[in-house]
């Protein structure tokens, strides 16, 4: 019955986008969706905050509903809003095929894919190059935000998260568990050999909670950190420079040059890693191609991610 009910409010949602369409007003509030505030909706679509503000309040006169609220940390949807935009985002993708042609039943249209920086940087990236030759009309987008990129409000249409997630109607593909390990130069490893302490490069203060940060924290609670960034990439650099040891996936350590796993006698926890797309896509072709794309991908070189 919830089903039903669901349906009929749908197709009276559309029929009121009959009566006054506004393409440009339901595009501002499709991208205010994802984005969260005036200030970031403005750098996406190259407009001024004013601009933002009064395509929404327009759609909002011609749908006669609040669609948006206000909050100290940017706007988020109201429960008609979430339903206007399950919509507006159909017709969205709908206008996506379209301007990629009418020629032919291949997906097309632009996929939006969310992904940790290290693993978008030195996994995802360069093995797309084969994806776009093959398949021409779609477009592909990489997030590499450190937030975790909501694909409830559409900021992202695939998600590949280091957890199950826990919010929205999404489905989770369980893909396998990131082993992580010690790496640092052969210089270092000697070091620890012989008993010298180690000395770490680690997270900056802003990613103080992620959990690798936690468990070494933990660990090691009186280790010298020479060096702290925000990010596994800028870890791995310092590391290859000889600056410390660095608690690094065991894809991004193994690949790098210059650097080998270092003993400390401890074994680090593996994350899940997930990819996550919304329930209400699991048809949708070109996010679906997209999504076994990247699912193979992983496959293939699993023993890249996993502990030895």
């Amino acid at each position: 019955m919830v089903g039903y009910a669901k349906i009929r409010y749908m197709i009276s949602m559309a029929d009121r986008f009959r009566t006054d369409p506004d393409w440009d007003d339901l595009r501002v509030f499709c991208a205010l969706a994802r984005h969260g505030s005036l200030s970031a909706t403005a750098r996406a679509l190259s407009v001024n905050h004013a601009t933002i503000a009064r395509r929404v309040a327009a759609l909002e006169k011609t749908m006669g509903e609040k669609l948006v609220e206000r909050r100290a940390d940017g706007y988020v949807l109201t429960d008609n809003g979430r339903r206007v935009l399950e919509i507006a985002t159909t017709m969205e993708t709908a206008a996506s095929a379209l301007a990629g042609g009418l020629e032919g039943n291949a997906p097309a249209g632009l996929v939006r894919v969310a992904a940790t920086p290290s693993l978008a940087q030195c996994f995802l990236i360069r093995r797309l190059g084969g994806f776009a030759a093959a398949h021409p009309r779609i477009d592909i987008e990489i997030s590499t935000a450190m937030r975790s990129v909501s694909l409830d409000r559409h900021e992202a249409d695939i998600a590949l998260r280091l957890a199950q997630p826990l919010d929205g109607d999404l489905l989770a593909r369980t893909l396998f568990a990131i082993g992580s390990a010690f790496y640092g130069t052969a210089n270092w490893a000697r070091r620890i050999a012989g008993g010298e302490p180690p000395v770490f490069v680690g997270f900056d203060e802003a990613n103080a909670h992620l959990p690798e940060a936690v468990w070494l924290g933990r660990q090691f609670p009186r280790a010298r950190l020479s060096m702290r960034t925000g990010s596994q990439i800028s870890q791995a650099e310092a590391a290859c420079s000889g600056c410390g040891i660095a608690l690094l996936p065991h894809f991004l350590g193994r690949t790098a040059t210059g650097l080998v796993r270092c003993d400390l006698g401890l074994t680090p926890p593996s994350r899940t890693l997930c990819l996550v797309v919304r329930r209400s896509d699991r048809r949708t072709p070109a996010i679906q191609l997209v999504a076994d794309f990247l699912s193979a991908c992983f496959s293939e070189e699993r023993s890249l991610f996993e502990g030895a």
